[in-house]
């Protein structure tokens, strides 16, 4: 048994066509930074290849695809290559770019799910895989060029669509696996799981999707007992002022022209600005 979409011709060809682009992001990362040609190649290849090496490693599946596969390895040190040379041409067709790279979101997070399934892993594990497999590549290049990772730093859905993707395969690859469905059939519902990342991921920057963040609060709400000890321990920590005896001042508050606290006075304390 072999994982759907690598066993057609077709498909295995668009995967190929994935690892190109990604390697070629990867590559225009390293030129942006100026680096030089070797650091170029070796960028674009960790980027197409480096969620499969992450996967194969965590399934003991030893050499990983990325060192061991000709065709994937030669495509991505292709590609670093190509974008060498052609990089304003490259950089131009961002939103082209921009779409393979969705493509390849889904195709990897679809074909690392399905691998891990067929290593005999739980459910939850293959969804992991799957995802570091799609993820995983852009992650070793932003660490590599000492950039906060993309999926930290993109506000859009990036690592949603993967893990998505991830869980909807789990339950095509057993229906086949169980008789359910036919081969042809778990092929066309991989291909539609592929078809729903790519439209998530590219909707969620056209429509500006963003998951909500943490909830905006000034206020905790603690049990009774904590807050008193909190006040207790913060009254016995306060240190004692010792006043000169005559005003009540202890020599730390400023006063100002009437001999009221300059605080009281004006509401806040003066800093010489606003």
């Amino acid at each position: 048994m072999e994982v759907a979409l690598q066993s057609s011709p077709f498909f295995l060809g668009v995967e190929y066509l994935a690892i190109f682009c990604c390697g070629m992001a990867g590559g225009l990362a390293a030129i942006r930074k100026g680096y030089d040609v070797f650091t170029i190649i070796i960028t674009a290849w960790l980027t197409a290849l480096g969620g499969g090496i992450i996967r194969d490693v965590l399934l003991g599946a030893v050499p990983p695809v990325g060192i061991s596969d000709r065709v994937s390895v030669l495509t991505a040190l292709l590609a670093g290559c190509t974008v060498a040379i052609i990089h304003p041409e490259v950089d131009r067709l961002r939103w082209s770019m921009f779409t393979i790279d969705a493509l390849a979101l889904g195709l990897f997070a679809v074909n690392g799910t399905s691998k891990g399934l067929l290593h005999n892993t739980s459910g939850m594990t293959a969804v992991f895989l799957g995802t570091f497999t799609a993820m995983g590549g852009g992650m070793i290049r932003d660490i590599l060029l000492n950039e906060v990772p993309m999926v930290i730093r993109d506000r859009h859905w990036y690592i949603v669509p993967a893990v998505i993707g991830s869980m909807l395969t789990v339950p095509v690859w057993r229906w086949h696996a169980r008789g359910m469905i036919s081969e042809r059939a778990e092929m066309a519902l991989d291909v539609a799981i592929v078809v729903l990342v790519v439209l998530l991921r590219l909707g969620s920057v056209r429509f500006d999707w963003q998951l909500p963040r943490a909830v905006p609060r000034a206020k905790a709400h603690l049990p009774r007992v904590l807050l008193e000890r909190r006040v207790h321990h913060r009254t016995a920590d306060r240190p004692e002022r010792h006043g000169d005896g005559n005003d009540g001042n202890d020599g730390n508050v400023p006063r100002d022209a009437h001999g009221g606290d300059a605080v009281a006075a004006h509401g806040r304390p003066q800093h010489g600005g606003r």
